[in-house]
């Protein structure tokens, strides 16, 4: 299954590779070359196809249990100060995507979104320090029966030129659903409140509505 944002590039691309590979064929008369070649293209496909899937991972809504939004490695679990919304202190998790992990954003619990803002910015590697609040980046609020309010920010790496973010504020939205995607290498940071018991740690592999991020 792939994910619908990437439906235009998934079509041009394979038109391209089919075009390519024909002309290929007709243009190199070495097998050797022609074998090398139509390999590329395989994997280049391959590559665009792989990094706009979609897997299939319904479950169980739990109000209790934030799951992880997106899949990637947890490389921040500390306590900051959030400028932007709550202005005081707050329990930071990211997670950081490479290229090679499904980019699909999932809600990480139900509620209503409190708020919702789109900040165009620079695109320092997602890991830079700065990246939450200088990149280009979503940010939106989650309101939960049982946290409260809960922050969760999409942020822009050195390779990805696009946020999608379905969020409106208004919404009521369901633990598990389609949050939106960021194209190619990125992050997102989520702000709960202090206290908070984290099941994940440092380095950890993090599934998108597989993985339980914070329980009480």
């Amino acid at each position: 299954m792939f994910h619908k944002e990437g439906g235009k590039i998934i079509l041009i691309s394979t038109t391209l590779f089919v075009a390519l590979l024909l002309l290929s064929s007709t243009l190199i008369s070495n097998s050797w070359i022609l074998k090398t070649v139509q390999i590329i293209l395989l994997l280049l496909l391959i590559t665009v196809l792989q990094f706009f899937r979609n897997p299939d991972r319904r479950l169980e809504v739990n109000d209790y249990n934030i799951v992880a939004p997106v899949d990637g490695k947890v490389v921040v679990i500390e306590e900051v100060f959030e400028p932007e919304y709550f202005k005081d202190k707050r329990l930071q998790v990211s997670i950081f995507m490479s290229p090679i992990n499904v980019h699909v954003t999932r809600y990480a619990c139900s509620g209503r979104i409190k708020y919702s803002k789109y900040h165009p910015g620079k695109y320092l590697v997602a890991w830079h320090p700065k990246a939450s609040t200088e990149n280009e980046r979503t940010t939106v609020v989650i309101d939960n029966r049982i946290y409260g309010e809960i922050l969760y920010r999409q942020i822009a790496g050195a390779l990805a030129k696009r946020i999608v973010n379905y969020a409106e504020e208004g919404m009521q939205v369901r633990q598990g659903d389609d949050a939106g995607f960021i194209k190619f290498g990125s992050r997102v940071d989520i702000y709960f409140p202090l206290g908070t018991n984290i099941n994940v740690k440092l380095n950890e592999k993090a599934v998108g509505n597989r993985t339980i991020i914070a329980t009480k």
